[in-house]
């Protein structure tokens, strides 16, 4: 298994996260905002990355398993080339969950030091409860999501 690079938990008082809407492989918009009540894995990743090419299983797996308890996957892609890179990479594997392309206004909010992947564990109130920077292990995600897909909305975890 591989170890964490930077592995950071958020605090017990956890900050919203930030609001934003990027548009998916059709242009339709996506919304952060429309998963609240939900919890959210938000993925940031590229195509050419090598632990980001390792956990989208996990997460393509965590989406199909956990999806009807309250979960939802979220992908942001970081490639300069765009979809013409996205989108195969997203067939081939089948991705299963919604993906977008970042904005740089996105970028700074959520990876200001560029570091991939980087993911977030949002609760159902949207505040962020665990950042993830680098690989880590697969249990250690499931455990998480899992406690908060137990939490009721509005507790404190």
């Amino acid at each position: 298994m591989a170890t964490a690079i930077l592995a950071w938990q958020a605090p017990r008082v956890a900050k919203p996260a930030p609001g934003f809407t990027l548009s998916d492989e059709t242009g339709a918009p996506v919304s952060l905002a429309a998963f609240h009540g939900k919890v959210v894995l938000l993925n940031f990743w590229a195509t050419w990355c090598g632990p980001c090419q390792e956990e989208i299983p996990w997460f393509v797996e965590f989406e199909s398993e956990l999806q009807p308890k309250g979960l939802a996957v979220l992908g942001v892609a970081m490639d300069d080339d765009g979809w013409d890179v996205v989108k195969p990479f997203a067939a081939e594997r089948k991705i299963n969950y919604p993906l977008m392309l970042t904005s740089n206004y996105v970028s700074r909010l959520f990876d200001p030091d560029g570091v991939l992947p980087t993911t977030l564990l949002i609760d159902r109130d949207g505040r962020v409860r665990f950042i993830h920077t680098g690989l880590i292990g697969k249990d250690e995600y499931r455990k998480e999501i899992l406690q908060l897909l137990e939490a009721k909305e509005g507790s404190a975890i």
